[in-house]
């Protein structure tokens, strides 16, 4: 198939009350689990449908955020994409990757690590601290998520998909190069903010994309910080043949930052694509 353009109380209850919940009709199920990365012990939140039998996953590859970010929270983020993939029967993880969310204390932040060697030595400084952790560090924490699913056996691991968001969103292309049983990958602001800074970024994931022969779909507001790694991408997968879809949503929101963080901010704006877009890969 080939696919062309065409805070709150809320939170806190979330965190703090048993892992079951209801949607409509749905019932559903949320742990927090261990994953083990090399030395480290991360956590995930791991969403599932409720019922029994093998169901296709997702493994979630979060953006990048300083330890001391109060803009945007990756538990948070995790906490709103969760219920929307176990309503519509997938068993859902969200690692977090080392230094990050519920995974604090376990290794050095991204965000931090780029920011200090931005500080130090320069924008090409960052732009190579950035490359190095994606093909490092925070590839192993999402190969060790990626594990994690695959042992369990409610999944059927013929049908798991890998997503992702920002920083988050390039790291899960570069996955879906490494692994190769993987279904499709659906990726939210994927290289958005970097894009334009950072030429090496850019000509990574084109390698990644002339190597992965999954379904992509690129979601984007028009915007977003830039949408020109979707358009970029996006070129190239039709100039190879390769199955994906773009969507490119109207602006949203009062700036870049909001329209970057669409799928959090106004998840129903996307959602319905989405699922129509797994349904069809699905088959």
């Amino acid at each position: 198939m080939y696919f062309m353009n065409t805070k709150s109380l809320f939170i806190v209850i979330i965190l703090t009350c048993p892992g079951i919940f209801s949607h409509s009709q749905d019932l559903f199920v949320r742990d927090t689990v261990d994953i083990q990365s090399g030395s480290l012990s991360l956590k995930g939140l791991l969403w599932h449908p409720g019922s029994t039998g093998k169901f296709p996953a997702v493994v979630y590859c979060h953006g990048s955020y300083e330890s001391d970010d109060t803009r945007y929270d990756a538990v948070e983020q995790v906490l709103t994409l969760g219920p929307l993939f176990a309503k519509k029967g997938y068993i859902f993880l969200g690692v977090f990757r080392r230094g990050t969310g519920l995974s604090k204390g376990q290794g050095e932040n991204v965000a931090d690590l780029m920011k200090v060697a931005l500080r130090e030595k320069g924008q090409d400084a960052r732009n190579k601290m950035q490359l190095q952790q994606l093909e490092t560090d925070q590839m192993q924490d999402m190969v060790a998520g990626l594990s994690f699913l695959k042992k369990r056996e409610d999944v059927d691991s013929n049908q798991i998909i890998v997503s992702g968001h920002s920083f988050g969103g390039s790291l899960a292309l570069l996955l879906a190069e490494h692994e190769k049983n993987l279904k499709a990958a659906v990726v939210f602001g994927a290289a958005g903010k970097s894009w334009n800074i950072s030429p090496v970024l850019r000509d990574r994931l084109f390698k990644a994309v002339n190597n992965i022969n999954i379904p992509v779909m690129l979601i984007y507001a028009q915007n977003d910080y830039s949408v020109s790694p979707g358009y970029a991408i996006d070129s190239v997968m039709t100039r190879l043949g390769k199955p994906h879809l773009l969507k490119i949503y109207p602006a949203f929101g009062k700036n870049q930052s909001e329209g970057h963080n669409l799928m959090f901010l106004s998840p129903e704006t996307c959602e319905s694509d989405v699922f129509k877009f797994l349904s069809v890969i699905s088959n």
